[in-house]
């Protein structure tokens, strides 16, 4: 007898929101923890004390003495007591879009995703400490941001298509709109669980607050007595996994400690054609990453990047990433990070703190579903899904046993 694969489980749950009645959404709403900087944090934490970064990025307590956990979970219940955030009567899916300033749509549903070996991961992850997430859900038993869902199930956006006006409307400091609607049709909601249910899901962005989840849900369970409850899924923005849906941009290298004699032709040479492209000017720069080049910058010098014939085949990929992160396991003592921006990338190494910035072009959609059906999963920042949800537009307490 064949046995039959788990499928997906995608729940309605009663989330909670802030009353838009008494407070203006743009003000209140914050970018996910992991890409906001110390200095966006701070402009945050100003512009409103009820700004959700002060519950997603807290700062310690130091007049009562509570480290930055208990600030969060202090907080939490006071907005809550003050009814500052309000709990929805009934389970729902939400459906949430965002709007670009050039029209690019994406239409998602934010839910709560069971986890299990039925979720597959989309990249390789990187090391990177899990405590502070960890600590900051034991503490307030919330899930503050949802991690984001690529469901495989073809035409899923229809079955929650948004109607009417939304029962949330804001902008962020990028000019992207984000609305929220309520749906808590139990049909509908039905059919939206039913075609999460149909097909695999990829995790597309979330990972390390996917194995914060787990983990808590583990502790929960060695507390309760292996009982079932909220802790066994988490918040998630699903996405229907199409080019409709998703804007994908590029994520480049920056490279330090390379050998003195290293060059982009000895390094990448394996794998690319290495044509000097002209002074790392600006100019030259923007027009290589304007262009959605593969380019080699040093603090001189730019280089346009071309791959080899028969490169792909070879090292067993279809992806640049693919071919630069190979190349760069052959400099074990180089160290790399990440920016989606170029100019970021060029700064860096015009100001020394990279020798080498690699500039890659966007992933197509058409690739990541390729590599979701074939359960591959790509190298670590290979997709840079945009724009990202904001945190405040929903959350979701969980209820019952806590770790």
């Amino acid at each position: 007898m064949c046995q039959s694969l788990p499928v997906p489980r995608f729940e309605a749950f009663r989330g909670t929101r802030y009353d838009v009645a008494h407070v203006h959404l743009d003000q209140v709403i914050a970018p996910p923890y992991d890409v906001v900087g110390s200095q966006e944090r701070d402009m945050l934490a100003h512009r409103s004390p009820l700004n959700a970064i002060h519950l997603e990025l807290p700062e310690p307590d130091l007049r009562y003495g509570r480290d930055r956990y208990l600030a969060a979970a202090d907080l939490l219940d006071s907005w809550l007591e003050r009814r500052v955030l309000l709990e929805d009567a009934e389970p729902a899916f939400y459906p949430y879009r965002m709007t670009a300033p050039d029209g690019a749509t994406t239409t998602g549903v934010v839910g709560a995703l069971a986890i299990g070996d039925d979720v597959l991961p989309h990249e390789e992850t990187m090391p990177k400490p899990k405590s502070d997430r960890l600590d900051l859900l034991r503490a307030t038993g919330t899930n503050l941001s949802p991690i984001w869902g690529l469901s495989l199930t073809p035409g899923l956006s229809e079955t929650f298509a948004p109607d009417g006006p939304p029962a949330e409307d804001a902008y962020d400091d990028d000019g992207v709109r984000h609305q929220l609607w309520v749906l808590d049709d139990v049909g509908t909601i039905s059919e939206v669980r039913d075609a999460v249910g149909a097909s695999p899901v990829v995790l597309a962005d979330g990972h390390h607050r996917y194995e914060t989840a787990r983990t808590y849900r583990d502790e929960v369970r060695r507390a309760n007595g292996n009982r079932p409850g909220d802790h066994d899924l988490v918040m998630t923005f699903m996405v229907e996994l199409a080019e409709s849906q998703l804007h994908v941009r590029a994520i480049h290298r920056m490279v330090a400690g390379l050998r003195t004699r290293t060059t982009p032709a000895t390094l990448l040479g394996p794998f690319f054609d290495v044509v000097h492209a002209g002074p790392s000017t600006e100019r030259v720069v923007g027009a290589l990453a304007g262009s959605d080049s593969v380019a080699a910058v040093t603090r001189d010098d730019a280089w346009l990047l071309t791959v080899r014939s028969g490169a792909f085949e070879e090292a067993g990929t279809d992806l640049e990433a693919g071919l630069i992160d190979l190349a760069l396991r052959e400099v074990p003592d180089a160290s790399v990070t990440y920016t989606a921006r170029w100019q970021e990338a060029l700064e860096e190494v015009r100001a020394g703190r990279a020798e080498l910035a690699i500039l890659l072009r966007p992933v197509a959609v058409p690739q990541i579903s390729a590599w979701a059906d074939a359960r591959r999963r790509m190298p670590p920042k290979t997709t840079y899904f945009s724009p990202k949800p904001r945190t405040g537009m929903v959350f979701r307490v969980l209820s019952g046993d806590t770790a």
